[in-house]
């Protein structure tokens, strides 16, 4: 069984191939491949939670391939709520909306129009609410 997914590791997003062997995983970013175990686990790849879970979330907004920045909607001081679109970035030929993942203020916008972006850096950060914080 494999499964990709984005993790987040020191602030920064990755792709990562995760796969399972018996109690063994195996995880592998930008073609470097990891092994590990996790003490009493039944082999399963933890999936996605549903709903809001007291499961703390990153604020920043990283591009997940390279694009160009089509518009940026928000403003350092401005306040969005999760889901709220952020920017509009153009990859592959394709117009994608990116949406805020936590509700918060925007403390730092690292891109404008037209700007070309690399995958996996920074572009916006949200600082939670203080009723978001546990």
């Amino acid at each position: 069984m494999s499964e990709s997914r984005k993790v987040i590791i020191d602030g920064e997003e990755f792709e990562v191939e995760v796969a399972i062997e018996g109690d063994t995983y195996r995880a592998t970013i930008e073609g470097q491949t990891f092994e590990f175990q996790i003490p009493e686990s039944k082999g399963n790849v933890p999936r996605k939670r549903e709903g809001r879970g007291s499961r703390k979330r990153s604020g920043t907004v990283s591009a997940s391939m390279p694009g160009k920045v089509v518009t940026v909607e928000v403003s350092v001081g401005d306040s969005v709520e999760e889901g709220d679109t952020i920017l509009i970035l153009e990859a592959m030929k394709m117009q994608n909306e990116v949406s805020a993942p936590i509700s918060g203020i925007v403390s730092a916008v690292h891109c404008e129009d037209g700007m070309n972006v690399e995958a996996n850096i920074p572009l916006v950060v949200i600082e939670p609410s203080v009723q978001d914080e546990d």
